[in-house]
């Protein structure tokens, strides 16, 4: 696989966007999404073939999508810049970093969920982020770069200043959710801390003795945040508007279905995942604050923006989340 950083340094250097007549429509394309029940909109989707239903009602002949599971954002930045797959769903995060290192040649499509993240912990001397020491261990799906080291960075910020956002950097190591409960499972394990995407967390508070929940992305950047995210390069795009627009018409109808049809696309959600958890206890989970947020416009990014550019991470500072969306998403209210 690329190396990331090598393949971000290769864009910004022949600054993306290809002109489009390289790029050929497709009747066929790839999506990669990440464990974890806040991306129950593409289980759905993909159940229920919304991409192709919209894509072959906007003219695309026999359309097929096949979905790829990555384990962290990293890994799906390599394979969209590399063209392994053609769209991926993950972060504001990594969303806003292809974007300003490509120059404008990745950007949104349409959002599908703001449910909160949690940082959960079983070292019992930690009860707040202020406890972590040197030596401690927090799982993120991608150190640095994931919404969780970025919030962790935001958090470090406010409490030790500017000049030590990256307080916590060190102390973040790279684990996918499903291996991070599994780690905070194993009491002999050096991992005991981990920033967790929904169900993760709530798995966790349940089945981990002493786990506490010592801090939410919600308290962090003062209200919800964008999870996931559709977004693609502008190459892609520009060959390919029936896919584009196909995919925020699925979205759209996926939100809908979820939040009238709950039971039904928890069960979607069990079968495409193979989660064995109880459907009762997953619609226990969705009623919990903050579980049913389903947007599909993008909610909290500009904040993350303005911290990125602060710190030099971003080059470009977005005037307006806009700027990193494309026009198919530019109708919706969003910030």
């Amino acid at each position: 696989m690329p190396n990331r950083r090598r393949v971000l340094a290769g864009l910004a250097a022949c600054a993306l966007p290809v002109p489009s007549v390289l790029a050929q429509a497709k009747t066929e394309i790839s999506i990669s999404r990440q464990p974890g029940i806040l991306y129950m909109p593409t289980h759905v989707i993909e159940k229920r073939g919304l991409v192709e239903k919209h894509a072959a009602r906007l003219g695309v002949r026999a359309p097929k999508v096949a979905w790829v599971n990555f384990a962290g954002g990293g890994a799906q930045q390599d394979a969209l810049l590399s063209g392994s797959v053609d769209m991926i769903n993950t972060g504001t995060g990594n969303l806003l970093l292809l974007w300003d290192r490509t120059r404008g040649g990745v950007k949104g499509i349409a959002a599908s969920s703001a449910q909160p993240l949690g940082l959960v912990t079983r070292e019992d001397r930690i009860r707040t982020l202020e406890d972590f020491r040197p030596g401690d261990k927090i799982a993120v799906p991608t150190v640095k770069v994931s919404t969780q080291a970025i919030l962790l960075q935001m958090a470090a910020g406010r409490m030790f200043g500017a000049a030590r956002v990256g307080h916590f950097d060190d102390l973040t190591v790279q684990l996918s959710h499903p291996d991070a409960y599994a780690a905070l499972r194993n009491a002999a394990h050096e991992v005991r801390s981990h920033f967790a995407a929904p169900p993760f967390q709530f798995y966790a508070l349940k089945n981990v003795p002493g786990a506490r929940q010592i801090a939410t992305s919600a308290e962090i950047i003062g209200g919800p945040l964008t999870q996931g995210q559709f977004f693609a390069t502008t190459r892609f795009a520009d060959a390919n508007p029936a896919f584009v627009r196909a995919v925020r018409a699925a979205a759209e109808e996926a939100k809908a279905a979820i939040e009238s049809e709950t039971r039904a696309c928890v069960e979607t959600y069990r079968e495409v995942t193979g989660d064995r958890t109880d459907t009762g206890e997953i619609l226990d989970l969705l009623a919990q604050p903050g579980m049913m947020e389903w947007n599909i416009h993008p909610q909290g990014t500009m904040k993350f923006a303005a911290h990125l550019h602060a710190i030099g991470t971003l080059r470009t500072a977005p005037a307006s989340w806009r700027d990193y969306y494309l026009p198919v998403a530019h109708d919706l209210p969003g910030g």
